[in-house]
């Protein structure tokens, strides 16, 4: 095998590996999480929270 072929099966799996850890957080419920921090933090900067 050559390097141009490790390289793309490499770059494949490190993509397949980024989608499964992306769902992951997905069905964990993760982004609810971020999105209330991210709102806290914005209000807290403005002065409001």
């Amino acid at each position: 095998m050559d390097k141009d072929k490790k390289k793309i099966i490499a770059a494949y799996g490190l993509l397949l590996v980024s989608l499964f850890c992306m769902l992951y957080g997905i069905v964990r419920g993760e982004p609810d999480t971020v999105f209330r921090k991210a709102v806290q933090i914005c209000l807290e900067c403005i002065g409001i929270g």
